[in-house]
């Protein structure tokens, strides 16, 4: 099984590629299509020139491998893909042979964390119309679809995990819930600068805190991106249902 899960940055994204990494059945791939944006934008990112040095460059390649199988022979594949990476120069024939995941995070917290690395944040960095876009496209071609909240995941790690199981039919796994402190064999080479605090952790964050506030200099940003985030909240896997099927099910287990 291919898995393409969407997101911008910012949004758990690094946390669920270790979390499907730590499984024993699943390669990872870390933003198959960043180097390919690079190179065909011209946009000055940290460690750009890094980034395109290490990664496949030409889109058509890109997209055979998310079709094609997964490394090491490992039986599924996860790709950790970034929405605003997917310019008008990337096919999406690919679209087909994956089943796709969205995962969201709120527009205000995205702002929060993104501004902290990296200045003046644009719409376009954040992603979350093209996420919105490819979505739409995604069911229009009546492919399966999975909307997951990364709110929702730092709430209930296990539950909203069981859950991504159960709706792309996979089995879930206990050793999903942690990762070795220090990164992962795959990630890709802009960790240094963006992966920190994932590297010190060692499983999912707990609850996040209050919503933090938007300054009148991303207003706009943010007044713009909540509308996508709603559209696919809508469709999310609801919290409240993953937690009471989990807590039912250790019920049964302890009976």
């Amino acid at each position: 099984m291919n898995i393409a899960v969407w997101s911008g940055p910012r949004n758990l994204s690094t946390a669920m590629m270790y979390a499907f990494g730590a499984r024993e059945d699943f390669g990872v791939w870390d933003e198959p299509f960043y180097a390919a944006y690079l190179a065909h934008t011209g946009l000055d990112h940290p460690m750009g020139d890094a980034i395109i040095a290490a990664g496949l460059r030409e889109p058509t390649k890109v997209a055979e491998r998310c079709a094609g199988s997964a490394p090491a022979g490992q039986p599924h594949f996860y790709q950790k893909h970034m929405t605003h990476h997917m310019i008008e120069a990337m096919p999406r024939d690919w679209f087909e042979s994956v089943k796709h995941v969205f995962l969201i995070r709120h527009p205000a917290r995205v702002l929060a964390s993104y501004a902290a690395k990296r200045e003046n944040p644009t719409l376009e960095d954040i992603g979350f119309v093209q996420q919105a876009e490819i979505f739409e496209e995604v069911c229009a071609r009546g492919l399966q679809t999975v909307v997951i909240d990364s709110h929702d995941i730092r709430q209930e790690p296990a539950p909203m995990l069981r859950a991504l199981c159960d709706a792309l039919g996979l089995s879930f796994e206990p050793a999903m819930l942690s990762w070795p402190a220090g990164g992962h064999k795959d990630d890709g080479v802009w960790a240094a600068h963006w992966y920190d605090a994932v590297h010190r952790s060692t499983g999912f964050a707990g609850p996040e805190g209050p919503m933090p506030a938007v300054n009148d200099a991303l207003a706009p940003i943010y007044d713009a991106a909540l509308q996508p985030y709603e559209r696919l909240r809508a469709a999310a896997l609801p919290l409240s249902q993953a937690a009471g099927s989990e807590r039912a099910g250790l019920q049964e287990a302890g009976a």
